[in-house]
């Protein structure tokens, strides 16, 4: 009957669910069991299976410990890492955020829903300042300068909801936000000098913010691991329990959902931050930088 179908409307890949479900794969596959093995424990059709493996379904508790019991997973830390993955999922699926009043967001539209439910934002950019920390005038002159918008008309909607994003960094419950950027996104005179200058100026009253650790990268640090891209890592739950870790590209957004992926580039943000200046120095940097505009 029509409506009897908890999936219905749900049907759809995201970020979260193609975390859990590859785990699961990988799980079902290490003990060299079919999907319809899978099937049986949950009572559940093969195609059901293959949905949750594609992260194309929300999963429930009962169906994630009936499947740990079938892989023979007995440790407690890795079933509750699993659970918590499953519960993110599904939070993310049901929210009716912000985000989908703006079509125009494209590939950012996922990212804003997982930013919705994340506890904190690790990011390192090489050229650009964090959208998180951008001005409004300096985010426009991005969008301009990109040239890549088939409609202009899109630029407000795109610069009215990064704004929006923003609102995170407040509130009862605000994102913890740790920023490392280059010395260079800080000298790039995006839209000019007056833009640049109230872009630094925002920097800093924004470093001020118990919630918002920041700092610069200079010249000085010389080569380093973060030297060939910038990446975004997420956060959920408790630090280290569950991460997801995206990378922009000049076509698309990459999702790195793997648990060794998002290790890595945890061990790459931590030896970058420890050649940035201390926040008080990196806030000293930007007002000298500020001074000279």
């Amino acid at each position: 009957m029509a409506g009897s179908n908890p999936d219905r409307g749900r049907t759809v890949s995201t970020v979260l669910g193609r975390r859990l479900g590859g785990e699961l794969l990988r799980m079902r596959e290490a003990c060299d069991l079919r999907q319809s093995h899978a099937a049986d424990a949950l009572t559940a059709s093969v195609a059901k299976v293959a949905k949750i493996e594609r992260g194309l379904v929300p999963i429930r508790d009962p169906d994630i410990r009936a499947l740990c019991h079938l892989y023979g997973e007995t440790d407690a830390d890795t079933v509750d890492r699993l659970l918590a993955l499953a519960m993110a999922d599904r939070e993310r699926r049901k929210a009716s955020g912000w985000w989908n009043q703006y079509p125009g967001l494209r590939s950012m539209a996922e990212y804003a829903a997982l930013e919705d439910i994340a506890t904190s934002v690790r990011t390192w950019q090489l050229a650009i300042v964090p959208g998180l920390l951008q001005t409004p005038d300096y985010a426009r002159a991005l969008a301009v300068g990109n040239g890549s918008w088939e409609d202009p008309d899109e630029i407000e909607p795109f610069i009215e909801a990064r704004m929006t994003r923003q609102a995170r960094l407040g509130g009862e419950n605000p994102l913890e936000l740790w920023a490392v950027v280059h010395e260079a996104a800080l000298r790039q005179l995006v839209g000019g000098r007056e833009v640049m200058r109230e872009q630094l100026g925002h920097l800093v009253d924004m470093a001020r913010q118990p919630n918002v650790k920041l700092q610069i990268t200079p010249y000085l640090a010389g080569a380093h691991p973060g030297l060939t891209s910038a990446f975004t890592i997420v956060s959920f739950a408790e630090p280290g329990a569950l991460e997801v870790v995206r990378m922009d590209t000049t076509s698309t957004a990459l999702w790195l959902e793997s648990d060794t992926d998002a290790e890595r580039h945890v061990q790459l943000f931590d030896r970058i931050s420890r050649l940035g200046l201390a926040q008080r120095s990196s806030v000293r940097l930007i007002d000298g930088i500020l001074k000279e505009l």
